[in-house]
């Protein structure tokens, strides 16, 4: 991987780092100080071992076993080191996002590596806009955002009516779907990804193994986009089923569009390309529920591994 790819990776890992603390308690981010710095040299471990394997394979020195080792641990432990941190906003999203950063860099091998970067600094940067505009409506929100904790979003008394600015929220978080679904290569050629970026994890030819990693990596910037609407949804305190609701909406529109465009006449590459645009917006609806539900494990659960239960105080 390029070195001025890791050093950029860095500086805005730090920098997120930087906001996040800044957002939230500084008591809280300090008590979890190291279990993000331990993410953070996951992710430097992470970009050693793809020098270090592209570098063995380069001198024909083949596949080194610490390394896949290091690679399989790292990626059966992305979704668990997040549960392990608290559930404060900031520290959680965070949290998220470095663990979530080095398996996406042990399956990559150029600049597709800052992808993730950049779109978490965007909606970071939606987050925030949309705690602004609850200024605009009168509310006493902002004095709790410092302090607010996923798992105690659920509370139904606290949920308030639909007005307009929700069907931008739900509208941008399509549009950061479909930036997702394309930022990474052409998802409708499997063929169009690079076998190099599986190489630190196998290197002889399993293509259920394969396609398996090809398509977490695929995953991995939707699992981003879907926890910030679910930090979107808390911070304007609406039922995460309202907003729901209007993302359908905004499917099946999708949908309708998409099929009065579906051809029957033509090349067969027309033909099939309409129905794949058809058939993709109609698996949208399914994708979408699968990653909220996801999502909302990622940032309400959390695992404590000595046994004892930590509560926090709103």
């Amino acid at each position: 991987m390029n070195p001025l790819v890791n050093c950029w990776t860095f500086c805005q890992l730090g920098s997120l780092k930087w906001w996040g603390g800044k957002q939230a308690l500084v008591a809280h981010f300090s008590a979890s100080a190291g279990k993000i710095h331990v993410e953070m040299l996951s992710i430097a471990l992470s970009t050693y071992v793809v020098n270090s394997t592209h570098s063995s394979l380069h001198h024909k020195q083949g596949l080194p076993v610490i390394n896949q080792i290091i690679s399989w641990t790292t990626l059966a432990s992305s979704l668990f080191v997040p549960l392990l941190s608290p559930t404060f906003f900031f520290q959680r999203l965070l949290s998220i996002l470095l663990s979530l950063m080095s398996p996406y860099l042990l399956l990559s091998t150029g600049y597709e590596a800052l992808f993730p970067l950049v779109l978490s600094g965007l909606m970071f940067s939606w987050i925030y806009m949309e705690k602004e505009v609850l200024q605009h409506y009168g509310d006493s929100l902002k004095p709790k955002l410092a302090v607010l904790n996923f798992s105690y979003a659920t509370d139904i008394t606290q949920f308030r009516q639909l007005h307009l600015d929700d069907i931008r929220r739900s509208f941008f978080f399509v549009f950061f779907i479909v930036t997702a679904f394309f930022g990474t290569g052409n998802i409708a050629s499997v063929n169009s990804f690079d076998p190099a970026s599986i190489y630190c994890f196998l290197t002889v030819f399993n293509p259920f193994v394969m396609g398996s990693l090809l398509v977490w990596k695929i995953v991995i910037p939707f699992v981003l986009v879907s926890c910030a609407f679910e930090a979107v949804q808390v911070t304007t305190q609406l039922s995460s089923k309202s907003l729901f609701l209007i993302v359908l909406v905004i499917s099946d529109i999708m949908a309708l569009h998409f099929f009065f465009l579906v051809k029957d006449y033509g090349s067969w590459l027309d033909i099939g390309t309409s129905i794949s645009h058809y058939v993709l917006v109609m698996v949208f609806t399914i994708f979408i529920m699968l990653l909220s539900g996801l999502a909302q494990l990622l940032t309400t659960k959390r695992i404590e591994l000595w046994g004892r239960t930590k509560r926090h105080s709103m």
